[in-house]
């Protein structure tokens, strides 16, 4: 290669004074396009194995009798958090996530392996609603794992079904079909406390005065646009979380701005620190944004509007005195405590700082949402849920119970084609048929299985 092409490929030069960031270094902050908290999947767990028709064969035993092992546990769905992760991004490609199946037994008694679970991890404080209803599943918060969905059950092998007048069945249980669940992930923060306020009013600066985290911060509207987290150190031993709500404006309950999206970050939210500019560089009232923001909170959740909340006049050190004696006012007519401070100057924070650490002793403990989703029933399905329908003399049946006793017939054995007769008379299959007006010779078709209709 030519020293002139080499040239070209060669990264800029870092500017005079500054350390080069390597190239494989990513960003603390990720962009605020890959900030995912809602996403839906669909999880199944996987079938159980089939139990094996065998015999045992061995020289000088005869009549070695039946050996067929049972089938392997299908493997289970399980949901665990991960304190690493700050977004569901990971499921905004993957939707489907499918566990092992079980394997089939084997003969001389040997039982299929056990499919292996499969292991999804999520941000702490992830709560799972199932996706038709949106009831609640689960709500991970803290370390224990959760099983969304279980495997089948191994099929019995034909050992199980000798007896002293059946010394030789041919026929051996399927595996159980594996759960299935259509459900929606969706996070919410995990802070004690969350900055609310109109764009530009300074949340995003005394996060970082307050705590470690680093947002970006800029002087223009929506510079922040994904919720950030922050350690509060207190003192020693004690500390809190403290979260930037961006983007709830006039109208968020109803979708504006990016409220809608991120309303959901304060239902956690033990206090509440309500952040307004009193500078009037912009124009702005702090009352009437005081209200505002305080009526789409109510409008979203009418819990919000009891939570504690404190009220924050930031940007002192260049106060409009008139606007700030303005809300001053306000605030001890609604009786509502106020404390003024200066995010970008680092004024008053120590003392703001031990104001909310002092409120969330006496609070309770942040909220875990109770389970509502009542499971399906673990039975699949019933003989009248089989459905029944004709076209030109064929009869075609079909059905989640038909299914499982076709999978549990051996139709090469007499024995197993007796049991599926008696299994669809009992049933209430075949009465049905002739109510619908079955004639001798039509034919009924059961999947890929033909039979002739004898009365």
């Amino acid at each position: 290669m030519k020293k002139s092409e080499r040239a070209k490929r060669a990264p800029a030069p870092a500017p005079k004074g500054e350390i080069p960031v390597p190239q494989h270094v990513k960003s603390k902050s990720p962009p605020s396009s890959l900030f995912v908290d809602k996403a839906n999947i669909k999880a199944e767990a996987g079938s159980g194995g089939n139990g094996a028709v065998s015999f045992h064969r061995e020289k000088y035993v005869a009549a070695g009798g039946p050996d067929g092992g049972d089938g392997g546990r299908g493997g289970n769905i399980v949901l665990k958090t991960d304190r690493n992760m700050s977004t569901l991004m990971d499921f905004r490609y993957k939707r489907k996530y499918s566990a092992e199946n079980g394997a089939d037994g084997a003969g001389k008694l040997c039982s299929g392996k056990s499919g292996a679970d499969l292991m999804i991890r999520v941000p702490d404080g992830t709560v799972i609603r199932d996706r038709e209803t949106g009831a609640v599943i689960r709500d991970m918060t803290g370390p224990e794992p959760f099983v969304l969905a279980r495997g089948g059950g191994g099929g019995f092998g034909n050992k199980h079904f000798a007896t002293p007048t059946r010394q030789a069945p041919r026929f051996a249980k399927a595996g159980f079909p594996g759960e299935k669940r259509d459900v929606t992930l969706e996070l919410k923060l995990l802070a004690d406390v969350g900055l609310v306020g109109f764009p530009n009013v300074g949340k995003s600066t005394l996060l970082s005065a307050a705590s470690n985290a680093r947002p970006k911060i800029a002087d223009y509207h929506f510079t922040t646009l994904h919720p950030n987290l922050g350690l509060v150190y207190v003192d020693e031993g004690e500390s809190f979380v403290m979260a930037d709500i961006p983007g709830i404006i006039e109208g968020a309950s109803d979708g504006a701005g990016l409220g809608h999206d991120f309303l959901r970050h304060i239902d956690r939210c033990r206090l509440i620190l309500h952040v307004a500019d009193v500078s009037g560089v912009e124009g702005r009232d702090p009352v009437a944004d005081f209200e505002a923001i305080n009526e789409e909170l109510r409008r979203y959740d009418p819990g919000l509007a009891s939570r504690p909340q404190l009220a924050v006049a930031n940007k002192c050190d260049i106060a409009d005195e008139e606007i700030l004696e303005k809300f001053r006012a306000y605030a001890a007519d609604k009786d509502i405590r106020l404390y003024e401070i200066s995010a970008a100057a680092r004024m008053n924070i120590k003392e703001l700082i031990l104001v909310a650490a002092r409120e969330l002793r006496k609070l309770p403990p942040i909220t875990v949402y109770e389970p509502e989703y009542i499971p399906p029933p673990a039975l699949p399905g019933a003989p009248e849920d089989t459905e029944i329908t004709s076209e030109d003399g064929v009869w075609f049946l079909s059905g989640q119970w038909l299914d499982r006793v076709v999978r549990n017939t051996n139709f090469d054995d007499t024995e197993s084609r007796a049991f599926f007769n008696r299994s669809l008379e009992n049933g209430g299959v075949f009465t049905r048929l002739r109510e619908l007006g079955i004639e001798q010779g039509d034919t009924v078709s059961v999947y890929e299985l033909e039979f002739e209709w004898e009365k």
